[in-house]
């Protein structure tokens, strides 16, 4: 099936994450991704591992971490500090309908490849930038690193025990929540341009992503003044909306109304809780979590989790297991899915390497591009005579 973005042409000069998960969003969405690496070095999370993909010869690839987000591109090396490399990224990007690039604030400017000189070159060229902290405001020139960003937007700050350190989330989210606004801003621009013909510059930062993304636990501070502890799993505005230990282990319960709450008294053999004046409503229990919790804790820890869940599920009442990766894509509804991708490669190990694919399916059709991660200039000889690109 053809993607929605096959007649797309998009032109990455991007590294490590923010930029290249944008690429493979719109690659996996159909566009032909073509991406432009430093001769001789590459994208720098072409080594940052282990784990490597092992090769069809038995010796290491790429790292998986640039397995991870570079799927369905074509790689070319240019030096962007010498003239004929300069010449190059400008010839592409005459025929490329999307630029992607996340230099430091200004750092193209030098090599006469940021927005105002290609935009002379391609008027309807749709340019999108990605920085730590965007083009204007105090902090613009400095680098930005998804763990410092996480930080500073707040995140961290709730994330964690109340009597523990703060703590970052184990996946790069301000990078894959920049590289998503990205991707959409993108086709946004995409849209105009076929309506009006204007190309758009987009100014896309990561510290911005990472404030827009704290959502309701903003309003929460906006509306009350206050500022919340680190509440470890549990919620702030929903009781009981946790992690419970069971017999062997521990499973998570996160009721959302008062009906939800009174099922689960009832399955945990105390009917009576739902109806006590203490915890008759959701703002009774948020005002009365530890005590709710404690008394929880006593009657969840009497079923196993095989025995708890199934009678929730059965109820209606949201609940589920804390699941390994491991386990993540051994379970039934993951499989189901085709969360888990192994694309045809006949450089490694196997005649293919694993992936996941993209949240999006359009007509039953799941959007994952068919071609693997790219080995580093793979691709020069294939671009430069591709008509498509000016060849």
């Amino acid at each position: 099936m053809t993607g929605p973005l096959a007649s797309i042409r998009v032109l990455e000069l991007a590294r490590i994450l923010a930029g290249p998960w944008c690429g493979q969003l719109l690659a996996d969405l159909g566009a032909d991704v073509v991406k432009v690496e430093r001769a001789g070095a590459g994208d720098d999370t072409r080594q940052w591992g282990p784990p490597f993909v092992e090769g069809a010869d038995g010796e290491p690839m790429a790292a998986a971490y640039f397995y991870g987000c570079n799927r369905g591109k074509r790689s070319i090396e240019a030096d962007f500090e010498t003239p004929e490399g300069q010449a190059l990224v400008r010839k592409l990007a005459l025929h490329a309908d999307v630029v992607i690039e996340n230099f430091k604030f200004g750092g193209l400017k030098k090599y006469g490849l940021d927005y105002e000189s290609l935009k002379q070159v391609n008027p309807k060229l749709v340019y999108c930038s990605i920085t730590g902290f965007g083009q204007t405001g105090p902090y613009a020139p400095r680098a930005g690193y998804d763990f410092l960003v996480q930080g500073m937007g707040g995140v961290m700050h709730m994330t964690g025990t109340p009597d523990g350190p703060p703590l970052k989330s184990a996946v790069a989210i301000a990078d894959i929540f920049t590289g998503l606004y990205a991707a959409n801003a993108v086709q946004a621009a995409l849209i105009r341009r076929a309506e009006t013909g204007e190309g758009a510059y987009i100014d896309c930062a990561l510290l911005d992503s990472q404030v827009a993304v704290l959502g309701y636990q903003a309003l929460n501070y906006f509306v009350s003044g206050k500022l919340g502890p680190r509440m470890g799993n549990g919620h702030p505005n929903l009781v009981p909306y946790d992690v419970f230990p069971v017999a062997d282990g521990d499973i998570i319960i996160a009721t959302g109304n008062d009906g939800q709450f009174r099922k689960l008294c009832d399955i945990l053999g105390a009917p009576g809780l739902s109806s006590d004046a203490r915890f008759l409503a959701n703002k009774d229990r948020v005002q009365r979590r530890a005590e709710l919790t404690g008394i929880l804790h006593g009657l969840t820890r009497k079923f196993t989790r095989a025995d708890l869940l199934p009678k929730l599920d059965a109820a209606s009442v949201p609940a589920g297991p804390i699941n390994s990766i491991e386990d993540v894509f051994a379970d039934p509804q993951v499989i189901a899915r085709g969360m888990r991708v192994d694309t045809s490669n006949p450089r490694a190990r196997g005649g293919t390497t694993p992936g996941v694919r993209s949240a999006i399916v359009i007509d039953g059709q799941p959007a994952a591009a068919e071609r693997p991660a790219p080995d580093l200039g793979e691709h020069t000889a294939d671009v430069l005579n591709d008509k498509a690109w000016g060849g």
